[in-house]
Formats: C-alpha cells, sequence, structure tokens
C-alpha cells in the first residue's frame, strides 16, 4: 500500500496554492515544487528519493533549497531520479555554482548531499516493494510522467503534457490502474496557449480520455490560480465516459 499526500497541485502561488509536489509515504517525493514547503524540517530530512517530471521552475524550484536545509541532518546522499536530458539542465542551469551550490559534489564527491540517478521510459525503480516507472510525456522540454505501483493498485501521474498517443498505449495495459492525475493548465478560451506551451485544455483533456480503455478515478491538476473554478466548469461540461474531479490541496489518495 502506499500513500500519496498533495503538497502543489497548483500552476502558480498564492494565498495556500502551491506548485506541484506529491509526497509517497514518508521517503518520496514526484517533483519539488513550492509544495514542498508544506512539510516540516523534520520530514523534509525523512525524503531519500526525489522523482522530477521535467526541469521547469514550478517542479523543481524547492530542491535546491529542500537540499540546502537538511544538510546537517543526514548522512548519506537523497537520491533525485530523472531522465539525463533533464539531469544536464539541472546541472547546467541549477547546481552550477552561479545559481546555487553543486551537491552532487559537496560535502564531497565520495559523500555528496544529492545523487543524480538517470532513469529511461519504461524503466522500473523498486524501493521496497513499491514500484516507480517512467513514462511518455509531452512538453516543450524533455519530460516523463510516473507510474506508481503499490502492488495492490497503480496511480498514474502525467506530469506536464499535451497530446499523446504513446502515453495511452502503456495506460490501457495497466491492470489494477485506480487513479490517474493529469494536467489541465489552461481554459479553452486558451486553447492555442496551450499548443504553443504543449498544455492541455478541457477540450484537449476530454479527446486524450476517450483514448483511455480502462476504468480510474481521474483528478484533474496544474490549474492556474485564477482560472481554476472557469476551467473545472468546462472540464464538467465536456462529455466524458470518465468524470474529472478537481485535486486538491493535501488530499490523500491510498492505493
Amino acid at each position: 500500500m502506499m500513500k500519496l499526500r498533495v503538497l502543489g497541485c497548483s500552476g502558480g502561488i498564492g494565498g495556500s496554492l502551491h506548485t506541484t509536489s506529491f509526497a509517497i509515504d514518508h521517503d518520496i517525493l514526484i517533483d519539488a515544487g513550492t509544495g514542498v514547503g508544506e512539510l516540516s524540517l523534520k520530514e523534509l530530512s525523512r525524503i531519500d528519493h526525489i522523482f522530477i517530471t521535467h526541469s521547469h521552475m514550478d517542479h523543481i524550484c524547492s530542491l535546491p533549497l529542500m537540499l540546502d536545509s537538511v544538510a546537517g541532518m543526514r548522512d548519506h546522499p537523497v537520491i533525485v531520479y530523472a531522465t539525463a536530458a533533464t539531469i544536464e539542465l539541472l546541472k547546467q542551469h541549477i547546481f552550477n555554482w552561479k545559481i546555487w551550490p553543486d551537491f552532487s559534489v559537496i560535502p564531497s564527491v565520495d559523500k555528496p548531499l544529492m545523487r543524480y540517478q538517470a532513469i529511461v521510459l519504461a524503466e522500473t525503480v523498486v524501493l521496497q516493494g513499491r514500484k516507480i516507472t517512467a513514462l511518455p510525456a509531452v512538453h516543450t522540454v524533455p519530460a516523463v510522467g510516473y507510474h506508481l505501483d503499490s502492488g495492490q493498485a497503480s496511480l498514474v501521474f502525467s506530469g506536464d503534457t499535451y497530446i499523446n498517443d504513446r502515453l495511452w498505449e502503456v495506460l490501457n495495459t495497466i491492470e489494477n490502474l485506480r487513479y490517474l492525475i493529469i494536467e489541465t493548465a489552461f481554459p479553452n478560451s486558451e486553447i492555442e496557449l496551450a499548443r504553443l506551451s504543449k498544455h492541455l485544455c478541457p477540450s484537449l483533456l476530454v479527446d486524450e480520455l476517450c483514448k483511455f480503455t480502462g476504468n480510474a478515478e481521474v483528478f484533474v491538476t496544474h490549474f492556474k490560480p485564477d482560472e481554476v473554478e472557469l476551467i473545472m466548469a468546462e472540464v464538467a461540461n465536456c462529455a466524458s465516459r470518465l468524470p474529472a474531479k478537481i485535486l486538491l490541496n493535501n488530499q490523500e489518495i491510498i492505493f
């Protein structure tokens, strides 16, 4: 059994809104947006594994600060899982000694605070019986989603994505899929912006869900803070075999 806690699921910040990050049990994060700040210092120090979907700021902005905060509380590295392309972007643009120190070599090369672990599509990482597999995503930078399998049931997080036939080909083979968290960043009136930035809007979401032949509880995430009600109203008005609910901060999903 696995427990996902939503630390952040917004496309922006303001008030109680935080950008994307999910805590899995007590030791795993999926993405490291501003939602990571919801964790106490003790909780932060227990995170051993961080799976990054892609390099955009709203999904990685808390990673540098978190590592700095727990530096004196850990005796083994935090493992950051991402594609080789995303790791290279983190090295070049974040952990480059200009924006932030390179925690993959400090306090020493032999005993760093952070260690990168490159992953590839369809590769499964097994952590104490919990399986996490990278899924295809279509975005403006190299990106993946994740399939989380407890052994009893599965949850899929699309990450930031667009029209993506390859994703549905995989999802249609997951027999124990119970939950699907999928992004919808823009309202229908901004469909051209959604296409340009490779995100979904409600009409595109419904088209994508039509490619899914299984059954799962669908949650929609990644709204812009001032468009939540509009987007969810448009999602509700779109005809779909699978009704979609809004994902909420601090929501817990057990599977």
